[in-house]
């Protein structure tokens, strides 16, 4: 379930030229994703569109922090880090899975995927001043394209297997536990005495922010075997937290078995970049301090003159005059 980069040999490219696919492995789609786009016309771009958002997003959400969610053009967009186990890999596989489901649902209201549409099924009670009318977000749909579109890529029956499909699940459980009622007003002279109600998908910056806090809290896991012959083959193999004392991670939590490698420094067997070079904030006691985010190795200052338009004033009518002012930045680097 993670976007990957191809080849100019191995490639899957949507109506926009965006090249993917959709396993470390760099094989093309499966068997079952290609026939999923197939019977889903119009599904493709906006798989594409919901990973590039997720992409961006996990920059976002970890733009100050050692591990910056970096990205390359080479075969696999995210590195080495897919093939571990720790909290940063878990949070890809979230934000990804969560990136597709939130994408599709949107692009179902829009009428752009043939198969689907927004969600009239999804309707309350009501109550004494509104009712049910609009057109929901059709989040179901999103979810069970996810599932069935990003969980396919998954192989195998190890604590790996299971940490990924967890983890895609929790991505998914975020973008439908935050969806939110919103109304319309009718009435006469603006007032409200009616309401319609429907359901609309969160922002995808209130999933990333939920996912965030997720990743802080991840729960580190082991691979349980309950040893029964009569347990089905999920309750067979399940994961179970490695501190007994913990309890068990629920399904909107992260989870990871492995610890996460060095950040701070440049490892080729992890595929870590390490802070060198990196943008710190001297003043700042947190993550994004210089202490912290260069691991002590120290910083060096130095200033650069930007030039940007000010006093905008606007002339009736029609155009804007705009000055030209320059100021001076200090930028810290670490070493």
């Amino acid at each position: 379930g993670i976007i990957n980069v191809a080849s100019s040999t191995n490639l899957l490219t949507d109506s926009k030229n965006v090249q993917l696919v959709l396993d470390p492995s760099l094989q093309l789609l499966s068997r079952k994703q290609r026939k999923l786009i197939r019977q889903n016309p119009g599904i493709l771009h906006s798989v594409s569109s919901g990973l590039q958002t997720a992409i961006k997003e996990c920059k976002w959400q970890f733009r100050n922090r050692r591990w910056n969610c970096p990205t390359s053009q080479g075969p696999n967009i995210f590195g080495k880090i897919v093939n571990r186990g720790c909290r940063e890999t878990a949070f890809i596989f979230a934000i990804t899975s969560a990136g597709v489901t939130h994408s599709v649902a949107r692009s179902c209201s829009e009428g752009s995927i043939e198969s689907c549409t927004c969600d009239y099924r999804r309707r309350g009670p009501g109550g004494p001043d509104w009712h049910w009318g609009g057109c929901s977000d059709n989040i179901d749909f999103g979810r069970l394209f996810g599932r069935e579109f990003v969980d396919s890529s998954e192989k195998g029956r190890d604590l790996r297997f299971l940490m990924n499909l967890h983890n895609n699940e929790a991505g998914r459980m975020t973008v439908f536990s935050e969806m939110r009622q919103e109304c319309k007003c009718h009435g006469m002279s603006g007032s409200c005495t009616v309401r319609t109600c429907w359901m609309r998908l969160p922002t995808f910056r209130a999933v990333g922010d939920v996912l965030k806090d997720r990743f802080d809290g991840a729960s580190r896991v082991i691979y349980g075997n309950k040893g029964s012959n009569r347990a089905s083959r999920v309750e067979l193999h399940h994961l179970e937290p490695e501190n007994p004392a913990h309890k068990p991670p629920s399904p909107h939590d992260l989870v990871y078995f492995e610890k996460s490698p060095n950040f701070c420094t440049y490892s080729g067997k992890t595929g870590t970049a390490g802070t060198a070079g990196r943008f710190c904030n001297s003043s700042s006691p947190g993550l994004d301090g210089c202490e912290l985010l260069c691991g002590g190795r120290g910083y060096r200052t130095r200033t650069q003159r930007v030039t940007e338009r000010c006093n905008c004033t606007f002339h009736w009518c029609c155009h804007v005059s705009c000055l030209n002012c320059t100021n001076t930045q200090v930028l810290h680097e670490c070493l």
